[in-house]
């Protein structure tokens, strides 16, 4: 299929591993440009090598507000398509040992900067009558996952505010949807694995064959098929799906509207 994006031109947030460096890695096959944002500069210039017309790399924090000057700066006068808003998750922790510390550096992470960009951003796609906006969260905004009660609980309200932005903007031409991805084999499950060896006496290899085992389709997700789902999220094809949260989790979610 066509997704018709070629020659269109996207922000790709945690460019430099997991989703973000899948996503980035689908849209320019085909024939986007973008501009791929990641703390890790060499990253960004392995996947610049591979296409030196088509990647624009900024390396910075995102939660810093020089970076997202950076990304304005970067955008210019010419026209930006969508964005992919996307970076990884804070530590796994249950609710009784957390701190208030905690609390406020998760909501930082996970949720600040998302806000901060998306209203900076928002009117290069409302002035153009067009815009394609993807968060990348997790499948605990519709089942919490234990011991990550920092991400079940900011990535939840993530979705609130992007339901909310999709019903302002939909009538100029801006999709707004949240993708929730299960458990995939990228450097963040290594996290919630570790954090279960932590707390038992089984191994890491155990776990990840256990957690594995627990998807009904029998493994864990890769990430070009959600990125895949992300090109077609962010292309002119889904001009009619909006304010949604779609699961990407190999049938983990066990809710009726999973």
């Amino acid at each position: 299929m066509d997704l018709r994006i070629k020659d269109q031109r996207f922000i790709v947030c945690g460019a430099s591993s997991g989703f973000g460096r899948a996503i980035a890695e689908r849209l320019l096959a085909e024939g986007a440009s973008i501009i791929a944002i990641a703390r890790r500069e060499e990253k960004l210039e392995e996947l610049k090598e591979g296409n030196p017309n088509k990647v624009e790399i900024i390396a910075g924090n995102l939660l810093q507000d020089e970076t997202h000057n950076d990304i304005e700066a970067a955008i210019g006068n010419d026209a930006i398509h969508g964005v992919v808003i996307n970076a990884g998750g804070p530590p796994a922790l249950t609710p009784l040992e957390t701190a208030m510390y905690d609390w406020d550096k998760a909501y930082k992470k996970v949720m600040r900067w998302k806000i901060d960009l998306s209203l900076r951003l928002v009117s290069y796609f409302t002035n153009n009558n067009y815009g394609r906006m993807l968060y990348i969260e997790s499948q605990s905004v519709k089942q919490p996952i234990p011991k990550l009660v920092l991400s079940n609980s900011f990535r939840a309200g993530m979705v609130g505010f992007a339901k909310s932005l999709s019903q302002e903007v939909a009538k100029e031409g801006v999709t707004v949807n949240v993708l929730a991805p299960g458990s995939h084999d990228t450097p963040a499950i290594e996290r919630v694995i570790k954090k279960e060896e932590e707390d038992s006496d089984i191994n890491f290899d155990e776990i990840k064959q256990a957690m594995e085992e627990s998807i009904p389709v029998g493994r864990f997700g890769k990430g070009e098929e959600i990125a895949s789902l992300a090109a077609w999220l962010l292309s002119p094809r889904a001009a009619y799906v909006t304010g949604q949260t779609i699961s990407h989790d190999g049938g983990s979610i066990k809710g009726l509207f999973g």
